[in-house]
């Protein structure tokens, strides 16, 4: 069978830049998951694996120059953006090393023998252990810090798990530079390289998922996409844990009040975030429910100046640009939708950003506007305007599940001991993962606290991608019963030599 090439491609001609690899076949992607497999005990020293995470974070910003220019070529985000993403993946990874150290997510738990209860109780110690292989499946539009060294890595290998990344065909040299660092870390703090993998091409992506020494795998993309592999993920004869990130609206509330105190404010927000990166944030407001009026008729005229200021931009593939145009010509074409500023082709490589409006009523019940209630990727937004406060929480109701939702209120409102601002907070939060009041959902901290999750399709699952609990994705409890102390794991005997947290006797160490 002949090799098929895999191409870089520069998104701002269409042209291919150069050939990268070539597709993986079933053969080279078994070769790859049982190379993981055979190192996975390799990892068990939470030492090395923090050595790991740093060593690579440091090797990273080494070789920063390389992955900017490699990845600029490949995606046309830019060198400003680029660098930034490139500093928020080298901290994940400082990050993920951290919390190796402190080892707070191995949940150690031990109860022990009380004959006192009833019934008694055994001698009970819990804590959780690595999966095994994982795969990943890069993300198109962060090709640092959701692809190859990116926090879905970063968290199985704080895990214990050693990787197989599936690269995105949008950035395929890129992966190949990022998989090189990595394997070199691991070279460096005496791990087998194979700890780290990578693999092209869609077919390849289809055998890691079905692969039967792949115990998980972690995905950023498209509903269509991901759904596919979470099925497949499922289908198998011992099925696995698939968490994906597939779609989300983002909706945006703007109370009556807030457009007649801020109008202007919020548009121009409300314009920087959803042409932010030409619109491709997975965290992009898409949705927005602001009020018919005078203050809503403030807040429309900020967004159509600020907007209409906004330059062409590059998407990060032609077929995605189609997309994109292809998808709101539809939507704008739906009766009683306007575009105050018309979204679409910018010129043969580019996009212009737009934003459209329709009244909220019309989306209260399943119709023919149903199609505004879909994602549609790039710089477009959908504002929905309501004449009655009522008209909110229908169409709230009719939502998909979201990474984010927004709140916006005046200041009269956030001071306010509940009444409006409480209803419509708990409105918003069956509906996401991540929940804002007077701001913008674009910047995703790296924090303990973070979520990046979402009801489906936000995620196939309750998990976080990002933050210190995204490690858990990649790990399950162990409770050994009556097990004498020799034949204990470390972090399980009574001395705890390894100085880790734990509840002991239901009490915090």
């Amino acid at each position: 069978m002949e090799a098929v090439p895999v191409w870089s491609v520069d998104p701002r001609t269409g042209k291919p830049r150069e050939q990268v690899a070539v597709e993986g076949t079933a053969e080279e992607v078994d070769r790859a998951v049982r190379a993981a497999h055979a190192v996975r005990s390799a990892l068990a020293d939470r030492t090395v694996r923090a050595a790991l995470l740093r060593t690579a974070a440091g090797f990273l910003d080494e070789a920063a120059q390389h992955i900017v220019e490699a990845a600029d070529a490949e995606t046309a985000l830019g060198p400003t953006r680029l660098t930034g993403e490139l500093a928020r993946t080298t901290a994940q990874l400082r990050a993920f090393a951290d919390a190796v150290d402190e080892g707070a997510f191995l949940d150690i738990r031990i109860d022990h023998e009380d004959g006192t209860k009833t019934p008694p109780w055994p001698d009970l110690r819990r804590y959780k252990i690595p999966l095994g292989v994982v795969a990943v499946y890069a993300a198109s539009n962060f090709p640092l810090a959701f692809s190859v060294p990116g926090g879905d890595t970063a968290s199985a290998l704080a895990a214990g798990c050693p990787v197989v990344v599936k690269a995105h065909p949008d950035h395929p040299a890129t992966s190949e530079l990022c998989a090189s660092v990595l394997r070199r870390a691991a070279a460096q703090v005496g791990l087998p390289e194979d700890v780290v993998s990578l693999i092209h091409g869609f077919d390849a992506g289809i055998e890691l998922v079905r692969h039967p020494l792949v115990a998980a795998a972690g995905f950023t993309g498209s509903v269509r996409g991901g759904r596919a592999l979470f099925d497949a993920a499922a289908a198998r004869p011992v099925p696995i844990p698939f968490h994906g990130e597939l779609g989300s609206l983002n909706p945006v509330v703007v109370t009556e009040a807030a457009a007649q105190e801020r109008a202007e404010q919020i548009g121009a927000g409300l314009a920087g975030a959803m042409t932010l990166g030409a619109g491709q944030f997975c965290t992009k407001p898409g949705f927005v429910l602001a009020p018919a009026g005078a203050g809503g008729d403030r807040l429309l005229k900020s967004l159509t100046a600020a907007v209409s200021d906004t330059d062409p931009g590059v998407m990060l593939d032609h077929r995605m640009r189609d997309a994109f145009v292809a998808g709101v010509r539809e939507r704008a074409a739906l009766p009683d939708t306007e575009a105050p500023v018309t979204p679409g082709a910018g010129g043969e490589h580019t996009v212009s950003a737009g934003f459209l409006t329709v009244p909220a009523r019309l989306l209260a019940t399943e119709g023919a506007h149903d199609l505004l209630l879909e994602e549609c990727f790039g710089p477009v937004t959908v504002v929905a305007r309501y004449e009655d406060p009522a008209e909110i929480g229908a169409v709230l109701s009719r939502l998909p599940g979201n990474l984010t939702a927004t709140l916006h209120l005046s200041t009269e409102e956030l001071e306010g001991d509940g009444g409006t601002g409480s209803e419509l907070l708990a409105e918003l939060t069956p509906l996401a993962g991540r929940v804002l009041v007077n701001g913008w959902p674009t910047g995703v901290a790296v924090a303990p606290a973070q979520h990046h999750g979402g009801p489906y399709p936000a995620t196939t699952s309750t998990s976080t991608s990002v933050g210190a609990t995204a490690v858990e994705r990649w790990l399950r409890p162990v409770t050994y019963q009556s097990t004498p102390q020799a034949l204990l794991p470390p972090e399980l005997r009574d001395d705890n030599p390894q100085g880790l947290p734990r509840r002991v006797d239901n009490r915090q160490e």
